[in-house]
């Protein structure tokens, strides 16, 4: 078995992960996330979410990763606890499960850079919503951009972790984070901006108490998939990362970072919509292909600013995918020394072909999505936080210390944490999650809380 790689730089340790969770979930996730919560009484929620659960449990899914430097199945073998793998299994098979409906929206964005530029959902005969749904949402062309998006994941991840996922996350989070910056001041100067602004940023406290038990696992649960936890990603990561690193101050910039992204995301979106008095949420999980797509043709220069658009959602895409697929591709190169191309190859013929029910139906991608946000994200997370917090606290806070400056005081608040608060917290949402399961499945009339 040849030596395991490790990141060249720290800065390209923080840029892969700021990239695995700069990702769709960021731009389009939370934008509709928050239309349909409420605007900014959704916000509050998550941005508390981030800080008191997103943020430790980072910590805990890098504690993991780092002290046993294997994959998140493996990891628990090295620790001394084999019985728990069930958590990492959890966290890889979410990764496996998430990438292949991930991918079908990826291969959406590839058509939408296109379709924009060349104005194919403008005309007298067809409009943004019947081209989504009739042309791009689901069928043999939807199916072949999901295989393509996974071709480019796939040749990114073949080239390692120095050569592939750092030299390209290094490119991809900085072009982000400056095109957002650039179309945000764009979106600053339309006539709806500061109705969009006062929408997303001004929160309605009756909202909020009506809505609680909807907004909060939607909330937490949208933590989760843009800070890329439960998914293996930041244990697999973090399997790379030196001993003289900081991993709080490492999970503190990539928090800070990825939270900017989306506020970002916001900034852009909501001005754009108010702009065209468009109904924040409308259009469920293709909102930014409908709702976002109509709006960016009907505006000066919108053909082009809205390509741009659909070129960060693409960058941001990948940026994510390349994370995921690198969770189950480190377990086969851990484990049986294969050649990273070729497994990286097969475990993405594998997800395209979970992803092809996704690809051919539109409700199937939806049910998918609703399986990985309700059940499997907290509870993959769940595990974990229950295995450092009261199986392996000694080790864990042994390890967060290594290559920090913060002392003992920061790490007993972090135990105290991850003990007591942040697993109530994702113990709520999780039953909350399988309530909204059980609801769409028809297994219950009627929420119960």
């Amino acid at each position: 078995m040849s030596e395991r790689e490790t990141w060249a730089s720290r800065i390209g340790f923080i840029f892969a992960a700021v990239g695995s969770a700069v990702g769709l979930g960021n731009i389009w996730q939370f934008p509709f996330q928050t239309g349909s919560n409420g605007g900014a009484a959704f916000l509050v929620v998550y941005l508390l979410a981030v800080l008191l659960i997103g943020f430790p449990a980072m910590l805990v899914e890098f504690v993991v990763g780092r002290r046993a430097e294997l994959n998140p199945v493996d990891a628990f073998e090295r620790l001394g606890h084999g019985r728990w793998r069930v958590a990492g299994a959890v966290g890889a098979f979410s990764a496996f499960w998430i990438l292949s409906f991930y991918s079908v929206v990826g291969g959406w964005v590839v058509r939408y850079v296109y379709a924009t530029l060349t104005g194919a959902y403008v005309g007298p005969d067809v409009t943004a919503e019947s081209y989504f749904f009739d042309v791009v949402a689901a069928g043999p062309d939807a199916v072949a951009l999901h295989a393509l998006f996974m071709a480019l994941t796939v040749g990114v991840v073949a080239f390692g972790i120095k050569d592939g996922i750092e030299r390209s996350t290094k490119l991809m989070v900085p072009s982000i984070v400056v095109l957002l910056v650039g179309l945000g001041a764009w979106a600053s100067t339309l006539d709806g901006a500061l109705a969009g602004y006062a929408y997303y940023l001004s929160p309605d406290l009756d909202v909020l108490a009506a809505n609680f038990t909807t907004i909060l696992p939607d909330a937490v649960s949208q933590a989760f998939f843009t800070l890329s936890l439960g998914m293996g990603a930041m244990v697999t990561y973090a399997s790379y990362v030196g001993d003289d690193d900081s991993l709080p101050t490492d999970g503190g910039t990539i928090v800070v970072l990825n939270t900017l992204v989306g506020l970002l995301a916001g900034f852009v979106v909501f001005p754009v919509l108010f702009a065209l008095g468009v109904q924040p949420g409308e259009g469920g999980l293709g909102a930014a292909f409908i709702t976002l797509a109509g709006a960016f043709a009907q505006l000066p220069g919108g053909q082009y600013l809205g390509a741009l658009f659909f070129l960060v959602l693409l960058l941001a895409a990948l940026s994510s995918a390349i994370s995921l697929l690198e969770v189950v591709t480190s377990y086969a190169v851990d484990n049986f020394g294969y050649d990273r191309r070729a497994v990286a190859g097969v475990v993405g013929a594998g997800v395209f072909l979970l992803g092809v029910p996704s690809g051919l139906g539109i409700g199937t991608l939806g049910w998918y999505n609703d399986v990985a946000y309700n059940l499997l994200l907290p509870l993959s997370v769940f595990l974990l936080l229950v295995f450092v917090g009261y199986v392996y606290a000694p080790e864990a806070a042994d390890e967060l210390n290594r290559g920090s400056s913060l002392g003992s005081s920061f790490t007993t608040v972090w135990l105290l944490l991850v003990r007591t608060v942040v697993p109530l917290g994702v113990l709520v949402t999780l039953l909350l999650g399988l309530q909204s399961l059980a609801v769409k499945a028809g297994l219950l009339a009627a929420p119960l809380l």
